[in-house]
């Protein structure tokens, strides 16, 4: 398809000053924000970026091509949108958004557990060519329910989380009272105020809420009954015995996202994982870990060709993502930058965002001559 993009906003910054201006504040924070002091946070980005690439000016090159195999299908581009938490919270509809965009433009779309379209909608949007994170369930009874319906809904691939064992401590969140709905507190009410394109749009939408969860969820909960129906119903710490019956369940392709460690690679590649995610949240869990680059590389080292290895965390732009390909990642994801650019504009925020990063991205092979993305790890200065 056609590349187009909004060329007021031809980078990831200028899409975070206008979400910033399109946004109440608790929102943008808890989409901006990382753990503690954004320590690791601010580590994913600025490491990613310490790779340097080398170009190759006198070779025979011919184009470059970035269309990637992945589990069976090629896609037009190697990287996809991460799943992202209360989406629809951020700007009304967003996952919706997110997803056509990402269908139209060949790209895979991961829906999470806890956002706020469900499971069925967002197959229905692109053809059952979504994938499904689990955040796992305490109950097997309702673990099992929603493997099933992914599985109705025709989604490939399950991608189980695994770097959730606890919330992470996240100050602007506390301070904003966040939750599904937010708190409405005085200073919550006046920046929706400040934001009424914000607020008249979620009004036409509907209160963001967690729909693939609803059939689980007695009615009518008050914002401290749904708190305790989470806290009772998801366990986010997983291990071996509660993962490897999933593989047993699920007849599709199995990732396991979150990962930061040999050991745990190991054990995903011993049940039968297809692929694994290194990611650290975006930062949002672990301010004392590594950025994701930094725990990719042994990862990389010793595992590339046991399994499929992809990564997200920190990821921004198509330049980023050349460098993530470079240091030996197979696909990549990115979360963030879809939100500031669907925070920031609305509808045509998805196929934006996504044009914009492919442009980037060509732009870096063709300057690099690199003609697959296969080769970028030829580009690597180390």
């Amino acid at each position: 398809m056609q590349l187009k993009y909004n060329s007021n906003y031809p980078s990831v910054e200028d899409l975070i000053k206008q979400a910033k201006r399109k946004i109440p504040r608790f929102a943008f924070e808890y989409l901006d924000g990382g753990c503690n002091e954004d320590v690791n946070l601010i580590k994913n980005t600025a490491e990613i970026r310490d790779i340097e690439l080398k170009p190759y000016y006198l070779s025979k090159h011919t184009k470059s091509e970035m269309k990637t195999e992945l589990f069976g299908h090629t896609y037009d581009a190697p990287f996809g949108i991460s799943p992202v938490g209360l989406q629809g919270l951020m700007w009304p509809n967003a996952p919706e958004i997110l997803a056509k965009a990402a269908f139209e433009h060949n790209i895979p779309f991961i829906l999470s557990t806890v956002t706020t379209a469900s499971i069925e909608r967002i197959s229905e949007i692109t053809q059952g060519h979504a994938w499904y994170q689990l955040y796992h369930p305490a109950e097997t009874e309702v673990r099992d329910s929603i493997i099933k319906r992914a599985e109705a809904a025709q989604y490939p691939v399950l991608v189980v989380l695994c770097d959730v064992p606890t919330f992470g401590f996240r100050p602007r969140d506390i301070r904003n009272g966040l939750a599904m709905p937010p708190r409405m507190t005085l200073r919550n009410i006046m920046q929706i105020l400040g934001r009424p394109e914000w607020a008249i749009k979620t009004l036409m939408h509907g209160q963001p809420a967690f729909e693939t969860l609803k059939p689980y969820m007695p009615k009518d909960l008050n914002m401290a009954q749904l708190g305790q129906f989470m806290n009772r119903t998801f366990s986010g710490r997983v291990n071996e015995e509660r993962i490897a019956p999933i593989r047993d369940i699920w007849k599709g392709k199995l990732v396991l996202k979150g990962v930061a460690s040999n050991e745990d690679v190991e054990m995903a590649i011993r049940l039968g994982f297809d692929g694994v995610i290194v990611s650290n949240h975006g930062g949002r869990q672990l301010d004392a870990g590594q950025s994701a680059i930094s725990s990719m590389h042994p990862i990389v080292e010793k595992y590339k060709d046991q399994i499929k290895i992809m990564m997200d965390s920190g990821i921004r732009s198509g330049v980023d993502v050349a460098r993530t390909l470079a240091c030996g990642a197979d696909f990549s994801f990115l979360g963030r930058t879809f939100m500031y650019s669907v925070a920031a504009l609305g509808k045509e925020g998805g196929s934006h965002a996504i044009s914009m990063l492919k442009i980037q991205l060509q732009q870096v092979m063709e300057q690099v001559c690199c003609e697959r993305v296969q080769d970028f790890p030829n580009h690597r200065i180390k």
